[in-house]
Parts: C-alpha cells; structure tokens; sequence
C-alpha cells in the first residue's frame, strides 16, 4: 500500500469530534463481499460516493482484493486492503485492525458501513472514537439465509440477536423499502440507531426504451441477475419451464454470472432458456432488457430491487414474487405478482402478457421515473452533514 499509515495524535481526535461547523464532511464507506462482478451493492456505493464528492464532502472506500493498493479517484480515495477469496470472486476482510489504521489515518467524521456481520469491530471502534456510524442495510439476513438453507425456523433466533446488536451498535441504519425496515421495526429492547427509509434510484439515460421492430415470436423473457441462490434464479428458470410445459410459446434469456449456472441449465432441460453469462456493459444489459416482453425478478426475499427499476425504466413490465422488497416497486399497470413458486408466477405471466402491451410499457417507463438518483444522493448527502454536526451544548 502506498504511503505510511499513521495514527492521529489526540487534538485531530478532538477536532473530530468538536470541530466548528465550517470543518469539512469526511466520509468514510466501507464495504465486503465487492468483486469484479458485483451488482447491486457495488452500483450502489459507487453511485454514494461519487455524489458525496460532487457535493464537497472528502470520500474514502475502503474494500478487500487481491492485494493491498491505494488510487486517487475522480470520486475520492479507494483503499484496497488484501483479504482471501471466500466464495467466487468475492473476497473477505479478515483483519479489522487494518481497516482501523487507515481509518485513523483519513479521520472521518462519519462511517458508512454496507456490511452487517464482517465489519461490526470497525464499528465498535467508530462508537469508543465518537465517530457516527450508518449502516446501509443492503439485504434481510433472516430471509436472505432461509432462502439459503431451506431452514427458516433454525435462522430466526440469532438474526433476531444480530438485528439488536445493529440496532445498539449504529446510530442510523438505512433501509431501501418497508419490506427491509421490518426485520428491524420488530426487534424488543433499547436501541441507539434511528431507521431511515431511502430508496434507491435508477439510470434512467442508459436504461431507457428503444424502438421495437414488429415482433411475432415467442414470448421473450429476460432475468438480470447473479445466479447464485439468494437471487432465486432458480425459480425464474422453472417458470420459463412450466410455461414451455404448457405449451406457452416463450424464450427465457437469462443474464448474469455465478455459482449455480450447472444447476440451472440442469433444470432448464430442454426448455427455450439461453445463458448469457456475466455482460459487463451496462448499454448492452439496457438493450436486453428493452427488447424484451416480460422480466421477471421473483426472488422473494429482495429487499429493494435495483434490476426491477432497470426492466421498468427500459419499458419492459416485471413479474416478481408477492413478497419483498420488488413487490412494492410494481403496481397493477406495469406488472403483475404472484407467491412464489413456478405455477402461480407462470400464472403472473401470462395475466400479464395479455395486457395492452404499449399501455404496460408506457406505465412501466413512468413508474420508474419516480425513483431518480438525484433523491437519493442528495438524501444521503444531507444525512451525513446532519449527522456530523457538533451537538449544541447549553450554556
């Protein structure tokens, strides 16, 4: 890593902590599980610290790799600290204490922490240095982990336990939909962070409509996602196959990366279902989406739903599961819902493919021009410089 790490001496402490106003924001986000081909966190981060940026504030990310390296970014310093592969491409922090020298070493005025488990001793540490701490709740872990492991029974007790810990360890989580404030709102007991709701938003310049030929070809399909279990391709892949079981003319393309993709082709069988893998290109993932006639994003346990919002700002109506995060980003004009399993959601289908399609498609564009980056950022921006002003002591 370039350049020599050092700890501040107590008066930069101090100044941390009770500076003036006029000192500047410094934000520090910190993230695990970010590889090469990362989703919806990493779009999530980079967009966060490009508009921390934008707005004046000093942005430091610090993530795992290969090895350890330091860049000077357009959007702020990236701190690369070396950590294992622990699964794929993703790789793990495994020594916290590192992360602490760098973090002594930037002084933040505030932490953004997009991890609940891994990271939680950079959090203790931000507590004793009077540092305010926010954590960005990407995804349910009770949910996430049932879905896992098919056990939801076995998982609940310590998730519950690990929600109060965030709950006393954080003074603000952020949560992307009601779906994921309400693993929180449940929990019993004293608690030091505030919950805010931001929803995320979506290119909507690169994910946009196109034009479309005239078309008189199967029902085509289209599942934007990493192929690994919490993400249920799976059960996109067996609603493909149950609607060709019916006889439904239909293609299901299926875009993304992962571990399952053997299982997945397993099942498709013979079934019109073809694998593009990883397409790194955001334009080429836009126009696939666009062409399209149908998405669908059913996993059940998505806590917001970033690939919905890109289907729907590309015109093209979604089909998800009656539960989650995706849920609450359709309505009846642009997207059809159903429980989650092949039957029902291939029901959803074919509801859905029978409506207007121009109607679907012009409902489905709207409503994602609800959900602009722009609020978000600037929510973001706003919760940071509010949360690192000097506590008004009474004379």
């Amino acid at each position: 890593m370039q350049g020599t790490l050092r700890s501040p001496g107590p008066i930069t402490l101090v100044a941390v902590i009770l500076g003036p106003a006029t000192d500047p924001v410094r934000v520090a986000q910190l993230a695990n599980f970010i590889g090469p081909v990362s989703g919806g966190m990493k779009i999530v981060v980079d967009r966060l610290g490009a508009a921390y940026h934008r707005a004046g504030i000093e942005r430091l990310l610090i993530i795992p790799g290969a090895e350890d390296a330091r860049e000077e970014t357009a959007a702020g310093t990236v701190v690369q600290i070396r950590a294992p592969r622990v699964r794929g491409d993703y790789r793990l922090i495994v020594q916290p204490w590192r992360v602490i020298e760098v973090l002594e070493e930037f002084a933040p005025t505030s932490l953004e922490i997009s991890d609940k488990s891994t990271l939680l001793p950079i959090a203790r540490w931000a507590r004793r240095a009077g540092v305010p701490t926010v954590l960005f709740s990407h995804e349910r872990m009770g949910a996430m982990l049932a879905l896992r492991t098919g056990r939801p029974s076995s998982v609940a007790a310590p998730i519950s336990l690990l929600n109060r810990i965030l709950l006393r360890q954080f003074d603000t989580v952020v949560v992307t939909s009601e779906y994921a404030a309400a693993e929180f709102e449940r929990v019993p007991g004293p608690r030091t962070a505030g919950l805010v709701r931001v929803p995320l938003g979506v290119d909507l310049k690169t994910f946009a409509p196109r034009e479309r030929a005239p078309y008189a070809g199967p029902l085509r399909l289209v599942h934007a996602g990493r192929l690994s279990r919490e993400k249920s391709p799976h059960l996109a892949v067996a609603t493909a196959v149950e609607l060709h079981r019916r006889g439904v003319p239909v293609r299901l393309d299926v875009l993304g990366g992962g571990p399952h993709r053997d299982e997945l082709e397993a099942l498709a069988g013979d079934a019109p279902v073809v694998f593009h893998g990883h397409i790194s290109d955001r334009a080429e993932v836009a126009e696939r989406l666009a062409t399209a006639d149908i998405s669908l994003s059913v996993c059940p346990c998505e806590t917001f739903g970033l690939a919905v919002l890109e289907a729907l700002a590309c015109g093209t109506p979604v089909v998800t599961a009656d539960t989650g995060g995706a849920r609450e980003l359709i309505d009846g004009t642009c997207g059809s819902w159903a429980a989650p399993d092949p039957s029902s959601l291939a029901d959803a289908v074919e509801r859905l493919a029978s409506r207007s399609v121009g109607a679907t498609r012009t409902s489905a564009r709207a409503r994602a021009e609800q959900f602009t980056w722009k609020r978000t950022e600037r929510t973001m921006v706003d919760l940071h410089r509010e949360i690192t002003e000097p506590a008004v002591v009474p004379a």
